[in-house]
């Protein structure tokens, strides 16, 4: 038995055990239920920055866009089968079965990964918010049987190089934190009359 399935089965093994935990960690891997606090949270930063939130809100979708499609890319070059399918001992906890054929990497990982190194560059001070559900989201997916905990360090190295970089990026622009009067100022002529 390798490394990750052992760490698969310790964490995966805590499940049925309690239907209170079995729902919780299965509500944090259905993307539906982050939609209320991710909702609340851009209604807050446009109200709190507004000109910052517009700007900055088409790139992380676009960061979470480009993650969540290149970890399903992924999956099909991987071809890594879900514990859920590929181990007898495995538990399932989805109602639904375990989800589609390939496992590596966890998109829900990449996809809040992504969001929370976007915000964590821009905005430090949000990493106390947003790494804590980005680790509960990836060890809900352990604990339903849908993923190993590699499937999940992938998604979140994919989701934080591609939403960390794509906030980098964003604060290269010279207009992205520029006062707005600074902007609309008319550049000094060149020219010089002699």
């Amino acid at each position: 038995m390798t490394v990750d399935e052992s760490l698969f089965l310790a964490i995966n093994g805590l499940a049925g055990r309690s239907p209170a935990l079995d729902q919780f960690f299965l509500l944090l891997g259905t993307r539906s239920t982050l939609y209320l606090p991710a909702g609340l949270a851009i209604a807050y930063w446009i109200w709190a920055n507004r000109r910052e939130a517009l700007m900055s809100a088409p790139v992380l979708a676009g960061a979470i866009g480009l993650a969540d499609f290149l970890g399903g890319q992924l999956k099909w070059v991987a071809e890594r089968v879900r514990p859920c399918r590929a181990l007898s001992q495995a538990i399932t906890v989805e109602p639904g079965g375990c989800g589609a054929m390939f496992s590596f990497p966890s998109n829900h990982a990449a996809n809040t990964a992504a969001a929370a190194a976007f915000l964590q560059v821009l905005y430090p001070r949000s990493g106390w918010i947003s790494w804590p559900v980005v680790v509960m989201v990836g060890l809900a997916r352990v604990y339903v049987g849908a993923h190993y905990v590699t499937d999940v360090l992938g998604g979140w190295l994919i989701g934080g190089l591609l939403g960390g970089g794509a906030a980098l990026l964003l604060l290269k622009w010279p207009r992205f934190r520029c006062p707005v009067s600074r902007v609309m100022e008319p550049r000094p002529s060149t020219s010089s009359n002699v």
